[in-house]
Order: structure tokens, then C-alpha cells, then sequence
């Protein structure tokens, strides 16, 4: 399960790729890693029909069976044929969520008495822009008990079976990503029938294990998310 990605890009970069002509998230960031109940950009189509980057909160709402006093969401999206998913799955609620690299638990690389580190992947060693196939959604309720109840707007994304890159480190899954405009474009305006085979893994010559991104100096930062 991918629970941490990180973004090494610019918003010129991902305005020109997906065709979005207004950023309302924000985004100054040179470079963050996201994790679950974090803010990050994600694109969509906006109510006037235009794309846009928006700010949302990772970990859409759980089957209500799953919730108790507060939701912390869910990250990942595998069985979009469950009717808690459905309702989610046409265009209006799909988005793509840039990244550059994305990270999985590997417990073969555990040292003794250490933690669990993570192997993280990338299209190519210079980390080229990609995106996660995301779906998004307005929702109110607690995702922490200490702050109530909240308004939000939260995303997620889908996974797939894991190709031969992925598998070694986590046999179970991996996210489905999107390389091209011509995907971006299909994820975000097809009808579901045309759209869902995106649902797939990457090949396999398509992805790079690379080391973690370096930490930039946040003392020269400015950080809006």
C-alpha cells in the first residue's frame, strides 16, 4: 500500500501537462513528501468546465462499517466494483495527483532493532512528472476527534496488480499511474467504460528503484500546503 509520495516538480510544469489553466492550491513547494491526511495538489475539472489544480486532503471517506468516532480515510482504491466506490467513479470525481516518486515498505531491508524503510520508485532516475489515476470528493465529518467536525475535500487513488518492479518489494499492489496527456485527458473527461482500463500496472521498463529524495533547506522555503 502506498502511503507516501513525494513531489520534485513545478506548477508551470503540471498547468502545461494536464492542460489546467488556474492553480487554487497555492502550490510554491520545490519539493514535500505526502503522507495520509496530508494537503496536496490534485487535478480536476472545475464547475465551469476548466481544469484546475486544487488543495485536498489524502484519504477519502471509509464504507461506514470501517468508521467509528472519526474517519482517517482511505488512501488507496482497489475494488471500484464495491457500491462505496461507484458512486465515485465518473468524471466529475476523478482527478490525477502529480508526483515524482512514490514509496513502499521493504521489510527484506530491515536492519535489526531498526525500522521498516521504504523503496522508492520513479519513472526514470531524473524523476519525471507522473500522475496517480485519483478520484476526489467534498465530504464533512472528523477526521480527528480533538479537531470536530470539518469540512473537506479529499482524494485517493487507485491500485492495481504490481509489476515486476513493484512486486519484489510489495507483492500485493501498486498505484495505477498515468505518463501521458493523452491519459490525463482520458482519466479526466471519458465515461467510465472507456476510462477504467487505466486501472493497470505500469510496465515494468516504465519504472526505476531510486533512492529517497533529498530534503531541501526549509529554512529558505516557503510552504503554503
Amino acid at each position: 500500500m502506498c502511503n507516501l509520495y513525494n513531489v520534485t516538480t513545478t506548477r508551470e510544469a503540471v498547468l502545461q501537462f494536464t492542460k489546467a489553466i488556474r492553480d487554487h492550491a497555492g502550490w510554491n513547494e520545490a519539493s514535500f513528501d505526502v503522507y495520509p491526511g496530508y494537503q496536496a495538489p490534485v487535478v480536476r475539472v472545475g464547475d465551469d468546465g476548466a481544469r484546475e489544480i486544487a488543495r485536498a486532503t489524502w484519504g477519502m471517506p471509509s464504507p461506514p462499517a470501517y468508521v467509528k468516532n472519526y474517519d482517517p480515510g482511505v488512501t488507496n482504491i482497489r475494488n471500484v466494483g464495491s457500491p462505496h466506490w461507484r458512486r465515485w467513479l465518473g468524471s466529475t470525481s476523478r482527478c490525477v495527483v502529480p508526483f515524482t516518486s512514490f514509496a513502499e515498505p521493504d521489510p527484506a531491508s530491515k536492519v535489526e532493532g531498526g525500522r521498516v524503510p521504504n523503496a522508492w520508485f520513479a519513472g526514470k532516475e531524473d524523476r519525471p512528472l507522473m500522475f496517480f489515476a485519483g478520484l476526489w470528493t467534498p465530504w464533512k465529518g472528523v477526521r480527528k476527534v480533538r479537531d470536530g467536525e470539518q469540512e473537506y475535500e479529499l482524494f485517493g487513488f487507485l491500485t492495481t496488480s504490481p509489476n515486476e518492479i513493484v512486486s519484489p518489494i510489495h507483492e500485493k499492489a501498486m498505484p495505477a499511474i498515468l505518463t501521458t496527456p493523452e491519459e490525463v485527458d482520458l482519466w479526466l473527461t471519458a465515461p467510465w467504460e472507456e476510462a477504467r482500463h487505466l486501472q493497470r500496472p505500469l510496465p515494468a521498463n516504465m519504472l526505476v528503484i531510486v533512492p529517497p529524495q533529498p530534503k531541501p533547506n526549509l529554512d529558505n522555503e516557503s510552504l503554503s500546503l
